[in-house]
């Protein structure tokens, strides 16, 4: 409803929406805009949006990645962002699934980086070995439980703020930081726009 009038009525806008959202488009167009910009370093983490008592009513919440945490609803938005914070890879799960089980999917199409900095949710010699086998560097903090400690470089982590920011910066859309929609497919659909639009205007 926000839509200028000449985009043409609002139930035609979000029909149109809804259709593109069903092919699969802005997931094929986000995919499309960042093959084009590979980058030495990739930074992993995830973020947690709200799910809205609107959301509530897609065929099994599971299916449609929402969760039950102690934050009550959620859906949980994993991503890997290049050094100047751009989004390179995007998947959205249920709020209380662990990071590490969002891994391959989200590296599946992305080209080796030289370092990928993660925080200590992804402190997993399962997670290192694959990095290392990809010819990258782990920059991961030592979960203070570990007893065989691995090398760690505390200034290559302080990286890692960025993609804190390009959380931030995605949850300026209230549709992103409070999700509305009830198909885990729309949600996803609304993220790779914001997603694109966060490089064309870095």
């Amino acid at each position: 409803q926000d839509c200028p009038a000449h985009y043409g009525p609002p139930t035609t806008i979000y029909n149109r929406f809804h259709r593109w959202s069903a092919r699969g488009l802005w997931q094929r167009l986000f995919r499309a805009l960042v093959t084009a910009s590979p980058d030495d370093i990739h930074l992993i983490d995830s973020t947690t949006a709200k799910a809205h008592r609107s959301a509530a009513g897609g065929k099994g919440a599971e299916e449609q990645a929402i969760g039950r945490s102690r934050g009550g609803r959620t859906t949980k938005i994993h991503a890997v962002v290049d050094g100047r914070g751009r989004p390179l890879a995007i998947e959205v799960t249920p709020g209380q699934r662990g990071d590490l089980r969002a891994v391959l999917p989200l590296f599946a199409l992305l080209p080796p980086a030289r370092l990928c900095a993660a925080d200590t949710a992804y402190d997993s010699d399962g997670f290192r070995l694959f990095l290392r086998q990809r010819g990258t560097l782990p920059v991961i903090p030592n979960n203070p439980t570990r007893k065989r400690r691995h090398p760690f470089n505390a200034d290559a982590y302080k990286l890692r703020n960025v993609i804190e920011r390009t959380f931030c910066r995605l949850k300026d859309w209230r549709r992103i930081a409070t999700r509305y929609d009830k198909l885990a497919r729309n949600f996803e659909a609304a993220v790779s726009i914001a997603a694109l639009l966060t490089w064309w205007i870095d």
